[in-house]
C-alpha cells in the first residue's frame, strides 16, 4: 500500500466516522423520547391493573371469556415486535434467536410488526396470520393488533395469546421477553400512593360484570401499545451502541492508518535523502 493509497483510505474511513457519529446522536435522542413514552404509558397501565384488581376481588364472582383457560396443547398466537431497519447491533440477533430456540413454529401462529421478523418468520417456514410492518406509526397499530388477537381468541382457533418483544431496561441493557397477553393472568396491585390512600370499594354503575370486560380490554391494548414503545427504546439503545462501537473502531483504525501514512512519508523522505547523497558523493 503506497502513500496515496494510505491517504485516500483515511479520507473514506474518516467520512464513514462521522456518519457513525451522526447516527449514535439521532439514535440516542430518538431512545429517550421513546423512554420517556414508555414511562408515561406505563404509570397509566399501573393504575388500570389496580383498578382491574380491585374490581376482581371486590366481585369473586365475576367472569370473562378474557380470564378463562383453555384447554392446553393447542396452537397459540404470538404477536412478534421487531422493526424494519437494521444497523442495530444485538437487537434483532438476540430477539431471532429466543423465537428460534424457545418457540416451536409447528404449534404457533404468528402476527409480526417488523419486516425483520416476518423475514425470519417465513424463512423458517412459520405461518403468518398478519403483517403490520407496513404501519408508518407502529404504537398506532396496538388497537388493531389486538383486535384482530382477540378475535381469533374468542373463536378457539387459540388456546393462548403471547407477546414476544425485546424488553427495555436501561441504556445499556434490554433482553427479549415472552410475555402472556391472553387468558389474563397475575394482575399485580397497583403500588401507587394515590390508589393506595383510595379508601372503600368502588362504586361502579351500571354494574362490573359490564365495567370488567372494557378495562381488560383497554389494559390489554395498552400492553401491547407498551412493549411496541420498549421495543423501540431497545431498537434505538441498541442502534446507539452500535454507531458507538463503530465510530470508536473507524477511530482506531484512523490512528493505525495515520501511523502507516506517516511511516511511508518518513521512508519516503529517507529515500529521497539516500538518494541525493549517493548523487552528491557520485559527482
Amino acid at each position: 500500500m503506497n502513500f496515496r493509497q494510505v491517504r485516500k483510505k483515511i479520507k473514506t474511513i474518516g467520512n464513514v466516522k462521522k456518519i457513525t457519529n451522526a447516527m449514535q446522536m439521532v439514535s440516542a435522542v430518538k431512545m429517550k423520547k421513546a423512554q420517556l413514552t414508555a414511562q408515561e404509558g406505563k404509570l397509566y397501565r399501573q393504575t388500570l391493573e389496580g383498578m382491574i384488581n380491585r374490581v376482581l376481588s371486590d366481585n369473586a364472582e365475576l367472569k370473562s371469556g378474557l380470564l378463562a383457560n383453555k384447554k392446553e396443547g393447542g396452537r397459540n398466537l404470538i404477536i412478534i415486535i421487531s422493526s424494519n431497519k437494521g444497523l442495530a447491533g444485538s437487537f434483532h440477533f438476540n430477539l431471532l434467536r429466543f423465537i428460534f430456540s424457545d418457540i416451536d413454529t409447528s404449534k404457533n401462529d404468528f402476527i409480526v410488526l417488523g419486516k425483520k421478523a416476518a423475514d425470519f418468520i417465513t424463512k423458517i417456514k412459520g405461518t403468518i396470520l398478519a403483517d403490520f410492518s407496513s404501519e408508518p406509526v407502529f404504537e398506532e397499530s396496538a388497537s388493531a393488533i389486538f383486535s384482530l388477537a382477540i378475535s381469533e381468541y374468542e373463536l378457539d382457533n387459540y388456546d393462548s395469546v403471547y407477546l414476544v418483544y425485546n424488553e427495555f431496561k436501561s441504556s445499556f441493557q434490554f433482553s427479549p421477553i415472552k410475555k402472556m397477553l391472553l387468558p389474563v393472568k397475575n394482575v399485580k396491585k397497583n403500588t401507587d400512593e394515590v390508589v393506595k390512600a383510595q379508601v372503600g370499594n368502588y362504586l361502579i354503575e351500571p354494574s362490573a360484570e359490564e365495567i370488567v370486560e372494557p378495562l381488560l380490554i383497554d389494559y390489554l391494548t395498552e400492553t401491547i401499545r407498551g412493549a411496541i414503545l420498549d421495543s423501540q427504546a431497545s431498537e434505538h439503545s441498541a442502534r446507539m451502541m452500535a454507531m458507538k462501537n463503530a465510530t470508536d473502531s473507524a477511530g482506531e483504525i484512523i490512528d493505525g492508518l495515520t501511523l502507516l501514512r506517516n511511516k511511508l512519508r518518513q521512508a519516503s523522505i529517507t529515500g529521497e535523502l539516500l538518494d541525493m547523497m549517493s548523487s552528491t558523493l557520485s559527482n
